[in-house]
Parts: structure tokens; C-alpha cells; sequence
């Protein structure tokens, strides 16, 4: 046969085999289930395929891909709250074996019947965890329920050839009137909380006070002792100082044969006056200033002095 003749043939089938869908390109990210007088035969990949015209037909292009769908249902609490759930479900394929394929195509009439079946599933799973917890619990336990429902979940979807890569709980709801009371108990605990700052601060306030006023007593105390010690030494010095000179001053005035008594009820006379006026707190003090009055305070000064003497000479 010549070379023209076979090209012909070759071109005369191709064009058969495309005008009855002999020839199949299968999108990236998809395959195609194919069967033969309505059984399943094989699989097609991305790509072009070739089928048997009028005896291989596709029954189903199954996708790949990741897959998400919103969910929302209502579940009730043991406690008898109402509890609503916006949730994302993402799921895939679980593999591209030929047994996890044929699951794909054949466990469902269509995507529409697979779908309603795992919504009910997750639902299910869902209400019944919830089922065992109180209201005040739900919004705490996010994590939990969400593990739960995978653990629960996962092993129906790789019955059906799928895998749940995540289930998300987007938002957790409940009744507004359960709402509202949850929101008064959130505000009144913060102002709880508050009350209980302001305390411990007004407290912390008043101790560190009272601390600072105790050590400024102390060591004002403490000075005050320091000091009563160093006037008292300065007394002890300034009369000691004082009877030297008196010492020396009576034996000076004895020899000069004077009163040595009289001389020293004097001083001690004027000492006395002299110490009223710079420690006294008062603002007048009533003397006799006369030589008379002076006279007579001398001689009861020295009276008391002789009596002192006369105690002491007995004893």
C-alpha cells in the first residue's frame, strides 16, 4: 500500500474518532471515571485520552482540588440553651488509588446528595458533644469540639474516599436573651475587677504612707536622741567648766577674805535668770529687781544652802 494511502486512512480515522468522541482531554486537576456498556473499566488522567467510541462512555469527572463549603446549624446544650455555629469545611479526595476513586464515584447519586450527607454527619457530631456541656462551657471547649468532630468524621469521609483537612468554627452564637445576661455578667465582673485594683492600690497607697511616716519618726527619734545626748554632754562640760572657775574663784576670794557663799548664790542667782530667759517658752517672767528683793533671794539662797549643809555634817 502506498505511503499516500496510509496517510489518507490515518487522517479518515482520526476525523471518525473525533466526530464520535473517540479522543478526551481531562483537565489538570481533575480524572474522569470510564465505563464500558454502564461498568466501571478504568480511569483517565489529565491529559488527552482515547475511549472507545459508542462502548466506553465517562461516567463522572471527579475534581481533585480542595474543596470548602459554609455550614450552619443549631445545637442545644444540657442546660437547654440554644447554641448556632457558622462553620468552614475544607475537604479533598483522599488519594488518587483506583479504590478510593471508584468510592468517589459510585458511594453517591451526585455532589449534591454527597454534600447533604456530610453536612448531616458534621451536625450530628457537633450536637451531640454539645449535648454533654452547659452554656457557659461552649465558648471555652472551640478546640475541643473541633477535634472531636474530626476524630468522629474522619473515618466516614475515607469510607466515602475523602479526607477532612479542616473544620473551622467561625462564629459561636447563642439566643440574645442569653446574650445580653452574658454581657452583663462580663461587664459586672470587670468592674468587679476593678474595685478589686483600686483597692489593692489604694491599700498598697496607704501602707507605703504609713512606712514613710514611721521611718521619718524613727529617724527624727533617732536625732532627737543624738541630739538630748550631745546637750547633755554640753551641760556636763559647760558645769564642769563652771565649778573650776568657781573653785578657783573661792579660793581667790579668800584670801581676799569676801563671802565666798554669797559671791556663789550670786552666779548661780544670775545663771538661773540667764537660763529662764533662753529655754523658757513663756514670753514674760516676773523677777524683784530690787536690791531689797535681790537681798532677800540671796539670803534664803544661802539659808538653804546652810540647811543643806547641816543634813549633810549629820549624816
Amino acid at each position: 500500500m502506498a505511503i499516500g494511502t496510509i496517510f489518507t486512512v490515518i487522517v479518515f480515522l482520526v476525523i471518525i474518532f473525533s466526530v464520535f468522541g473517540a479522543f478526551v482531554t481531562v483537565q489538570q486537576g481533575n480524572v474522569a471515571i470510564v465505563t464500558f456498556f454502564g461498568k466501571y473499566r478504568r480511569v483517565m488522567f489529565p491529559g488527552l485520552n482515547f475511549k472507545l467510541p459508542w462502548v466506553e462512555s465517562i461516567f463522572r469527572i471527579i475534581s481533585i482540588q480542595n474543596r470548602s463549603v459554609e455550614l450552619q446549624f443549631q445545637a442545644i446544650t444540657v442546660d437547654q440553651a440554644n447554641v448556632y455555629f457558622k462553620s468552614m469545611l475544607l475537604y479533598s479526595v483522599l488519594n488518587q488509588d483506583e479504590n478510593t476513586l471508584k468510592n468517589v464515584a459510585f458511594k453517591f447519586i451526585d455532589e449534591k446528595n454527597l454534600m447533604q450527607a456530610l453536612t448531616r454527619t458534621i451536625e450530628g457530631s457537633i450536637r451531640s458533644f454539645v449535648a454533654t456541656k452547659k452554656q457557659a462551657e461552649i465558648l471555652l471547649l472551640r478546640k475541643e469540639i473541633i477535634d472531636y468532630v474530626k476524630d468522629q468524621i474522619d473515618r466516614q469521609l475515607e469510607e466515602w474516599g475523602y479526607h477532612l483537612q479542616d473544620l473551622q468554627l467561625n462564629d459561636i452564637t447563642f439566643d440574645d436573651v442569653i446574650m445580653t445576661s452574658m454581657s452583663r455578667v462580663v461587664a459586672s465582673n470587670n468592674l468587679k475587677a476593678a474595685a478589686e485594683n483600686e483597692g489593692q492600690a489604694l491599700l498598697i497607697t496607704k501602707t507605703k504612707s504609713a512606712e514613710a511616716e514611721g521611718n521619718a519618726i524613727k529617724i527624727s527619734a533617732e536625732a532627737e536622741k543624738i541630739a538630748a545626748q550631745l546637750r547633755g554632754q554640753g551641760v556636763a562640760l559647760y558645769r564642769e567648766e563652771v565649778a573650776k572657775g568657781m573653785s578657783t574663784a573661792a579660793k581667790e576670794m579668800e584670801q581676799a577674805n569676801l563671802d565666798t557663799s554669797s559671791m556663789i548664790m550670786f552666779n548661780m542667782w544670775t545663771d538661773a535668770i540667764k537660763q529662764f530667759a533662753e529655754v523658757s517658752k513663756g514670753n514674760v517672767i516676773f523677777l524683784d529687781g530690787s536690791t531689797e528683793g535681790m537681798q532677800q533671794t540671796l539670803k534664803q539662797m544661802i539659808a538653804l544652802n546652810k540647811l543643806d549643809s547641816n543634813k549633810y555634817d549629820k549624816k
